[in-house]
């Protein structure tokens, strides 16, 4: 069973890499948890800087 490593209200820094340079790094907060998919765990964030929502892998994220 996969388990999730941040929770609804988390504060995160996100981390772009090369294949998905649209992605403005930065702190996030964490929306809620998306269904485990094939790519890991997965989470809808917001943008602390331009409140813009987006789906994130938790491979892309750290604890702020």
């Amino acid at each position: 069973m996969t388990e999730y490593k941040f929770s609804a209200g988390d504060k995160v820094a996100l981390m772009t890499n090369s294949s998905n340079v649209n992605v403005r790094p930065g702190i996030y907060t964490i929306i809620r948890r998306m269904p485990v998919t094939q790519l890991g765990c997965q989470y809808r964030a917001k943008s602390a800087l331009d409140n813009h929502e987006r789906v994130v892998d938790e491979a892309q994220l750290r604890r702020a």
